[in-house]
């Protein structure tokens, strides 16, 4: 049996993209587990990878179909023009991040590569009338998928967040909420980590929107009116599931090291505790859709970017995570 496919998009060309693929792909053992595939610009990779003092041999390839299986292949998709700036926002890194991207997500879609991981990207530069999209994962769901199918877990070996609301404004959060749009959510979220992560009988904790919950009402209404009633019949449905929770004592105590799964509200309730309890290794996982795709849970950094600083055990770690996911679907056909 031939070895996975992996595509990796390069994602903003100036920030620690390529640092962390770079150093993710400078380990022979990579290439034991699966063929991976650079969507990106040689040059740019050559100008990184003297930057990172790693030894990478980058094999350049004109489509997926000619990867080498025991090499580190790369397609450039960006042509020879493409000028570095480091630790800026620019408009050509965002068309550079946007080409390999939807280059990528065609021979995904065409079943030339397996798994998709992303490098991060700049969600301003990215704009263009080709992309206009809050994110990665939105533009997927539209992709692969119908609005509402996409779900976004952040997830390392022992901790799994997902978010009813992504990357929206606080200020609408609360209007975006529904029994139905929250049910729908846990499903996801019930089915993904049986299948995904091979959990048979997941336990899904639910947070609250308001402080407290809503202290019965005194802070807000939303657990009474729509998070209790959306818990009540996602376990009529047969998930097991508990909440609407405090969100600041469960992640301030041990709890939520009792559950699979913890459903958060919105983007920053599960993100901040998920980031400062696993930075270094969490992995952003597109769920619900019926491809697989990874990244590093951390952004472009461009403080960072040409200095050598970058970690990236995250992005080894979405990588891994990717391969994981492929075999573990195939196998429950």
């Amino acid at each position: 049996m031939n070895k996975l496919k992996i595509g990796i998009t390069h994602g903003d060309i100036n920030g620690i993209g390529y640092e962390v693929i770079l150093k993710t792909l400078d380990d022979n053992r990579i290439t034991e587990l699966c063929t991976p595939i650079v969507y990106g610009s040689p040059k740019v990779a050559a100008y990184h990878r003297k930057l990172t003092n790693t030894n990478v041999n980058l094999n350049l390839i004109n489509k997926a179909e000619d990867a080498a299986e025991t090499r580190v292949n790369i397609i450039n998709c960006c042509g020879d023009e493409v000028k570095v700036d480091l630790g800026k926002s620019t408009t050509t890194a965002g068309e550079a991040s946007f080409i390999a991207l939807e280059r990528a997500t065609q021979d995904l879609k065409e079943g030339k590569i397996d798994a998709l991981v992303t490098a991060p990207i700049n969600k301003n530069n990215i704009q263009s009338a080709q992309f206009s999209f809050p994110g990665h994962t939105e533009y997927l769901e539209q992709l692969f998928g119908n609005e509402g199918d996409a779900l976004m877990i952040l997830a390392n070996d022992s901790l799994r967040v997902a978010v009813v609301t992504g990357h929206v404004p606080v200020t609408k959060i609360s209007s975006l909420l529904s029994v139905e749009k929250i049910v729908t959510k846990i499903e996801q979220f019930n089915t993904s980590l049986k299948q995904d992560f091979g959990i048979f009988k997941p336990r899904i904790a639910v947070l609250g929107l308001n402080p407290h919950a809503g202290d019965g009402g005194v802070l807000g209404n939303e657990e009474q009116d729509i998070i209790l009633p959306a818990t009540e019949q996602a376990r009529q449905n047969g998930v097991i599931c508990f909440g609407p929770l405090p969100a600041d004592g469960f992640f301030g105590s041990d709890a939520y090291t009792h559950y699979d799964g913890i459903l958060a509200m919105y983007h920053d309730q599960g993100l901040i505790p998920f980031k400062t309890i696993a930075m270094d290794n969490g992995v952003n996982f597109t769920a619900g859709l019926s491809i697989v795709r990874t990244s590093p849970d951390h952004g472009t950094a461009y403080d960072k970017a040409g200095k050598n600083q970058a970690n990236a055990n995250s992005m080894r770690q979405a990588l891994f995570m990717a391969i994981d996911f492929v075999k573990q679907r195939r196998n429950s056909l």
